[in-house]
């Protein structure tokens, strides 16, 4: 790694740390508080009724068990387009900060990088306290189930590229309302975390498999379950590895757009 490549990432390491020295509270309760309250709801409160009428068709394990991955991974998405949104918008049109990144030796690539990092650490922070509390609960069913946090990290990025891709093509914020509304909100209710999309219709169900989340319930439930078979994983962790590439790639190119144009 050259010189230039590390006095680089230094700059934009103590940027972001600056910033979440300042704002890690106020991340509180959508990274670490809500998360929660939706595994003791539906793995707790809703599971202990479904457990009641047997565990047979979730494959003998408990209904909290069943979820607590998908719940995971969802979790890591919804971090991942949020850090995405906003933050990406206001640096090129509000707060105006990435061009007194490239004001620097910084190059606009460089910043998108930066940026992507720091999303990258929101959501492993926030999925590996999620880890833990899911642990504490009884909700991995295995020892491998603790792998779900970097396939959670895995689908967070595989979502952060494209949305900051749109961000950096935007010109106001009216667009983000159609990313949760119909990328989020469905991705989330159809992504297998808390029924198998095999009951859905068939035109639903393919939909559902297109979305990346889908890839990362599957393989993270599979991995608590111990249930992995190598060739799907494969398929599903070479899938969210495409969507981060792709993603990132057309969101260096945005942002470069957007800041030298």
């Amino acid at each position: 790694m050259s010189v230039t490549a590390i006095e680089n990432g230094r700059r934009q390491f103590d940027y972001w740390a600056t910033v979440y020295k300042r704002t890690w509270k106020g991340s509180l309760v959508s990274s670490f508080l809500l998360p929660l309250l939706y595994l003791a709801a539906m793995g707790i409160g809703l599971g202990s009724f479904v457990d009641e009428n047997g565990t047979g068709a979730l494959g003998g394990v408990s209904y909290l068990q069943y979820i607590a991955p998908g719940l995971l991974a969802a979790t890591a998405l919804q971090i991942a387009v949020g850090e995405s949104t906003y933050p990406v918008m206001g640096g090129i049109k509000w707060q105006k900060f990435y061009f007194s990144m490239i004001a620097t030796p910084l190059r606009p690539a460089d910043v998108m990088y930066g940026q992507l990092a720091f999303i990258a650490f929101r959501v492993f922070t926030t999925c590996a306290v999620f880890t833990a509390v899911i642990a504490a609960f009884g909700g991995l069913a295995s020892p491998w189930g603790l792998l779900g946090l970097p396939v959670a990290l895995l689908v967070g990025m595989a979502a952060s590229a494209p949305v900051c891709a749109v961000a950096t093509r935007l010109d106001n914020d009216s667009g983000f309302a159609m990313i949760y509304r119909f990328g989020v909100v469905p991705a989330f209710l159809f992504s297998g975390a808390f029924f198998p999309v095999s009951q859905l219709p068939d035109w639903i169900e393919w939909l559902a498999y297109l979305s990346p989340l889908w890839h990362a319930v599957e393989l993270s439930r599979d991995l608590s379950l111990n249930t992995v078979e190598p060739l799907p994983a494969l398929g599903n962790l070479a899938y969210l590895a495409a969507w981060f590439a792709v993603g990132t790639w057309f969101a260096v190119r945005g942002l470069t757009r957007r800041l030298i144009s």
